[in-house]
Parts: C-alpha cells; sequence; structure tokens
C-alpha cells in the first residue's frame, strides 16, 4: 500500500497538488499539533519519573554521572517512541480508520472514483506522510519535554546542578541514537496509519462495520508497531554484543 500510495500521488494528478497539500496539512494539525498537550504530560511525568528514580539508586552506586546514558538510553530509544506511537494511535489511529470506514460505508470513494480521483492519492498518501511527519515531532518533543521539563520539575527533589546534567545528557548522545530515533519513529508512523486506512478502506457495505474494523486498525497497530520496536533494540543490543565478542 505503501509503494501504491506514493505511485498514486505521483502519476495521478486528477485531485491537483493543492488538495493533496491541503488534507495533508489537515492531518499533521490534528495528528501532531493537537496531541501536544497529552505528549507534554506524558514527558513531563515520564522524564520526572525516571530521573527521581535513577538519582536515588545511581547515588546509592556512586555511579550519578551515568544520569545522562540512563536517559538517552530509555527515553531517546525506547520509552519516547513507544510512548508517542500508543498516543497517535489512541487518537489518530482510531480517527483515520472511523473516517475512512465512514467514507467506504457512504459510498464517498466510488463518488471520487467516478470522478477520476485515486483513493490512493487521495486519502492514503497524505495521512501517511502527514502521520510519519506528525509521529517525529511529536517523539522528538516528548524526548525534549521529558529531558528538559523533567529536569525542572525534580529540582523540587534534588538539587542536581544544570552544568553537571546537560554536560552528562550531551556526553551520552551518540549518532546511533540518532539513526535508531529516525528508524523506530519513521516506521512506526508508516505502520499506524498503513494499517487503520487499510482497515478503514476493508468496510464493504454496512456502518455497523465502523467499529470493528476501528478495533481492528488499534490492536493491529499496537501489536505490529510493539513488535518492530522490540526487533530493532534486539538487533542493536546483538550488534553491540557482537562488537565487544561476547557473542
Amino acid at each position: 500500500m505503501v509503494y501504491l500510495s506514493f505511485r498514486a500521488a505521483i502519476l495521478d494528478h486528477t485531485q491537483g497538488l493543492r488538495t493533496i497539500i491541503s488534507v495533508l496539512s489537515t492531518q499533521i494539525y490534528f495528528t501532531g499539533w493537537q496531541a501536544m498537550p497529552l505528549i507534554t504530560i506524558l514527558a513531563l511525568a515520564t522524564g520526572s519519573i525516571l530521573i527521581i528514580q535513577g538519582m536515588s539508586n545511581l547515588t546509592i552506586l556512586g555511579g550519578t554521572e551515568m544520569i545522562g546514558n540512563l536517559l538517552v538510553l530509555v527515553l531517546v530509544r525506547e520509552v519516547g517512541p513507544l510512548l508517542t506511537a500508543l498516543v497517535v494511535i489512541a487518537r489518530s489511529g482510531t480517527a483515520v480508520s472511523t473516517e475512512v470506514g465512514n467514507m467506504r460505508a457512504n459510498r464517498e470513494i466510488e463518488a471520487l472514483e467516478s470522478l477520476g480521483i485515486n483513493p490512493l492519492s487521495f486519502i492514503v498518501f497524505p495521512r501517511m506522510v502527514g502521520g510519519v511527519i506528525s509521529v517525529l515531532c511529536l517523539a522528538f518533543y516528548f524526548i525534549l519535554i521529558a529531558i528538559v521539563g523533567g529536569f525542572v520539575i525534580t529540582q523540587f527533589i534534588h538539587n542536581i546542578p544544570f552544568s553537571f546534567y546537560s554536560e552528562s545528557v550531551l556526553r551520552a548522545f551518540a549518532k546511533e541514537d540518532v539513526l535508531i530515533f529516525l528508524l523506530k519513529n519513521s516506521f512506526s508512523g508508516m505502520i499506524i496509519f498503513v494499517v487503520s486506512c487499510y482497515q478503514g478502506l476493508s468496510v464493504k457495505k454496512s456502518p455497523h462495520e465502523v467499529p470493528q474494523v476501528t478495533t481492528q486498525a488499534v490492536v493491529k497497530s499496537i501489536i505490529y508497531v510493539t513488535v518492530f520496536n522490540m526487533s530493532v533494540t534486539a538487533l542493536v543490543y546483538l550488534n553491540q554484543l557482537k562488537k565487544i565478542g561476547v557473542i
């Protein structure tokens, strides 16, 4: 579906570029911008809890300088991409599968096809591209708020010098963290919106099918995204073990 939607968007110009950009902008506004308050709360809570727990345990073990490594390892590589994807599935994945399912049930897609408009370029392509852009931006925002906002909140409990904290976090970042961030979030976004559009388009006749396909879209998106994230993590750590000669 990814290839077909890109091919249709490039070759089919019936609906016009301006229309596709308008749908794409609407998708980014709904999926990205309107999800920011929820992402902010989750990021502040996650960052604060992680810093408090990390500093408490690392202080006992005498390794407070490892707080940056802990944050990058947990927030950038694991929790940030997964929590962002789950929020997007809950808000936008359900909305897209419901919207497309209702369009199919109300014969709106047949009407578009009768006008010569390809549903893959008009419906799937802008939602998928807008979804990927939104997930990347939201994941970056989540990590930024968790690291910076978490530090500000935890100042009431742990008096951590900002220079020590920022130096520890910046020192922990590596090139492979950027690659993992881009890989996990871009593919998670693609999985969510391809699955949601596919489930919506699978509605045949009755509007009663829409809640069923929406539930299937949520369940399948969560399973596929979780398995993908776990697979990337497993491959990365197997590669690290291979580099140091453990396996």
